[in-house]
């Protein structure tokens, strides 16, 4: 399971620490927050 992502420089995240617990986790926020950069972030992470 991931615990913690760090993601630096990416779209229009420049830093974002996310700690993640045990069960579902759900992304919220305005539209230009960044949600799709952190999914970006996940696929890379994950080789996709």
């Amino acid at each position: 399971m991931i615990e913690e992502i760090l993601i630096r420089d990416l779209g229009v995240i420049s830093e974002a620490k996310l700690e993640f617990g045990p069960g579902l986790t759900v992304l919220t926020g305005e539209t230009g927050a960044g949600k799709t950069m952190v999914l970006n972030a996940l696929g890379l992470l994950l080789g996709e």
